[in-house]
């Protein structure tokens, strides 16, 4: 059964914004997430942990990425989640070195 046409994107610039924040976006949320719970946690085992649910994190990511209605949204929400979770691990590299 084929998707009704009012539920799809006809935005070319939307499609875009939602794929690229689903693929790239994802990933940056996904290993900026992962440096910075290896502050705290054991670093191999953290990169071990990246390698199985670092994808399946990726993975909800992207499909989360499809639910906004404007792509560029969830550009924002990613490019900061990123940045957030990037800056703990910047910061806090030299008050917990590893």
């Amino acid at each position: 059964m084929p998707a009704h046409k009012k539920h799809l994107t006809k935005s070319f610039h939307q499609r875009f914004a939602k794929i690229t924040a689903g693929f790239l976006g994802g990933y940056a949320v996904t290993v900026s997430l992962f440096m910075a719970l290896s502050l705290w946690w054991d670093r191999a085992g953290v990169m071990v942990t990246l390698i199985f649910g670092g994808f399946i994190l990726w993975a909800g990511l992207m499909i989360v990425a499809f639910l906004f209605r404007n792509g560029w949204l969830a550009w924002l929400l990613y490019l900061v989640l990123a940045t957030v979770f990037s800056a703990v691990f910047y910061f806090n590299q030299y008050t917990l070195p590893l």
